[in-house]
């Protein structure tokens, strides 16, 4: 099942509406959801961005990507509770990000990288 880009937007601000809204703190751009489809560039058009926690000149914010989360859906037949959970668990892990990042923690990047090169190392 392929939701629409408005049916994702509106599950994943209901979604950022059931957070404390401390956790958003710092976070001047907001959450946004973009339709776009964004790979990884390390690995070719083999691992989907699903999203992106952003520090610069912009500020700081948190991109989801609708394209990447659509072509995910349609590779592995999702059902709407699979949207639910990918936005979910996509939308705190980004937060997670912010939250680590203004505590100068950057746990969760090691975590992340660990995770591709485990992955990557998999595929050879």
């Amino acid at each position: 099942m392929i939701l629409s880009f408005d049916e994702a937007g509106d599950l994943l601000d209901r979604m950022a509406e059931e957070l404390p809204e401390a956790i958003f703190e710092g976070l001047n751009g907001g959450v946004s959801l973009l339709p776009d489809t964004v790979y990884d560039p390390e690995f070719e058009d083999e691992v989907y961005i699903l999203g992106e926690f952003c520090d610069d000149q912009m500020g700081r914010y948190i991109q989801l990507y609708y394209g990447s989360f659509a072509a995910l859906a349609g590779d592995e037949g999702w059902s709407r509770e699979d949207w639910e959970r990918e936005l979910r668990e996509t939308l705190r892990h980004e937060l997670t990000h912010h939250v680590e990042g203004l505590a100068g923690d950057s746990s969760l990047d090691r975590r992340d990288a660990e995770q591709l090169r485990r992955w990557k190392r998999g595929q050879e």
